[in-house]
């Protein structure tokens, strides 16, 4: 046991390295947790009493928890270790549809928006970006017609500026010269939570609740339903598997067939 709290530690210097710090907490909390529960002997890792620990908790949390702990294992295995894992077994849980946000509340919101609440809003909303993606946009990310992102597992990908976009940035940066960071405030990086506040905001001076993650959902689900290809959506959210960025597929043929019924001369 106290060679995997040695494994635990650097497995989690690792993902502060790499990751979001809310991701870096989430495995923190689980690693440690299951750390206390889980029993080993010789090459077998038995997670079941952890399992048994955290048995009433919803699926959808322990599937979770039961993630973070695979991750761990597969960094063991980088590392050369060679183990038999028990109780691991798949949990399934639904998916749920992410419910986008109607295009004409994001207008609603964008033309009551001071130009922070209007660079938050499109910035996410424009590319699909992760909220830990936006806050980590710096000045020298903005070349010319395209924009750097570094998403998770700092891998980067090159995305299209929107014209719309590129000529308020340009106009932002002139009344309001940053010194790194795209969003910043008194020369310091604003944080994720931060940038959620400032989109919230701007979403609840026309009464509704809207989170940044929303408007990344309203991005792909859109994006499928003007008949953009889905390999192509999923370049741009970052994923890194096609079956990811499917369940939008599912939302953009429900819309489809909501409009249809809605416009159709038998539905009047």
């Amino acid at each position: 046991m106290k060679l995997l709290q040695q494994e635990a530690t650097k497995f989690l210097k690792y993902i502060k390295q790499t990751h979001s710090p809310q991701t870096y907490r989430t495995y923190e909390s689980v690693i440690k947790e299951a750390l206390n529960h889980i029993e080993t002997e010789g090459n077998i890792i038995d997670i079941t009493p952890y399992r048994i620990k955290i048995a009433s908790l919803s699926k959808k949390t322990i599937a979770k928890k039961v993630s973070a702990l695979r991750s761990f294992f597969d960094f063991l295995k980088t590392e050369g270790y060679k183990y038999k894992i028990v109780g691991d077994e798949h949990i399934k849980v639904p998916k749920t549809l992410p419910k986008p946000i109607s295009l004409e509340h994001i207008k609603q919101a964008l033309k009551s928006a001071d130009m922070e609440e209007y660079l938050a809003i499109m910035i996410i909303f424009s590319l699909g970006l992760r909220i830990s993606e936006a806050a980590n946009i710096k000045l020298k990310d903005i070349k010319n017609d395209w924009i750097e992102i570094t998403g998770k597992g700092n891998k980067t990908r090159i995305l299209p500026i929107h014209p719309k976009l590129k000529e308020f940035i340009n106009k932002y940066l002139e009344l309001n010269p940053k010194k790194e960071y795209l969003f910043e405030k008194d020369g310091r990086k604003l944080n994720e939570n931060n940038l959620r506040y400032i989109i919230q905001k701007a979403f609840k001076k026309i009464g509704i609740h809207v989170t940044p993650h929303q408007l990344r959902h309203s991005f792909a689900t859109y994006m499928l339903d003007k008949g953009a290809r889905i390999n192509d959506v999923s370049e741009l959210l970052g994923h890194s598997f096609i079956s990811t960025t499917q369940i939008y597929t599912k939302l953009s043929n429900s819309l489809k067939l909501k409009n249809y019924l809605k416009a159709h001369p038998l539905c009047g």
